[in-house]
């Protein structure tokens, strides 16, 4: 008789509880779905983080940055002016008529009989060339030498040079010691006297560097060649 009101109080129990369930359903909250991918990490693979769009920051623009910068102003070189020629440089004028620097031949350092050297340069040329004065200034000396045959030696206004013509065929008429002769007046012609070979007529020329007695036959020779072509 006492199993039939413990199954009386059981089925009360048990309706109560599933009524109170019932209640707490209908309250429950609503939670937002949350993607799988996000949770669970996938082997092998790192998990991915939620992207985040970075925020744009305004800044000048590129435009706004570049700075024209001057260019600077490098200095102007001087201008010099180089002489065409050693004549013009020199003043000295080729003493033979009718013959260019580019037919010249330097044989200043050229070996001579009884171990002399040259000191000079011949400058060939047709026999009765006229021979010319280099420059301005006085004939000092009118002299026969066995070696250089018919010579002439001038002094230059400054009586600093000396230039001496050596093998002359005959002088120029009127020609005199002391007198003034100018630049490109004809002094004498072209021959083969003295110790020249008379197959090879020409002119020997030197220049001298008078010492202080101002002497005719003695002073520094230095080369006529670059004097006359620029060389």
């Amino acid at each position: 008789m006492r199993v039939m009101p413990l199954i009386a109080v059981g089925l009360v129990v048990g309706i109560g509880t599933g009524w109170w369930l019932f209640g707490q359903r209908g309250a429950a909250v609503d939670i937002a779905p949350v993607d799988p991918a996000s949770v669970i990490a996938v082997p092998g693979e790192p998990a991915r983080s939620p992207s985040v769009t970075p925020e744009t920051v305004s800044g000048p623009s590129r435009s706004s940055l570049q700075v024209t910068a001057a260019a600077p102003t490098l200095p102007v070189a001087p201008v010099v002016a180089t002489p065409a020629t050693a004549p013009a440089s020199s003043g000295l004028l080729l003493p033979v008529q009718g013959i260019s620097p580019s037919q010249l031949q330097d044989t200043f350092t050229d070996a001579r009989s009884e171990g002399r050297v040259h000191d000079a340069i011949d400058i060939m040329a047709a026999e009765g060339t006229p021979v010319l004065a280099v420059a301005d200034g006085h004939v000092e000396k009118l002299f026969d030498s066995d070696k250089g045959g018919l010579t002439m030696y001038q002094f230059d206004p400054d009586g600093v040079h000396c230039y001496y013509y050596a093998h002359l065929q005959r002088y120029a008429d009127g020609l005199v010691e002391k007198k003034q002769i100018k630049r490109g007046e004809v002094i004498g012609y072209v021959g083969s006297t003295g110790n020249a070979n008379p197959q090879a007529p020409h002119l020997h020329f030197e220049v001298h560097v008078l010492g202080p007695e101002k002497q005719w036959w003695k002073g520094d020779s230095i080369n006529p060649y670059p004097l006359l072509t620029g060389r």
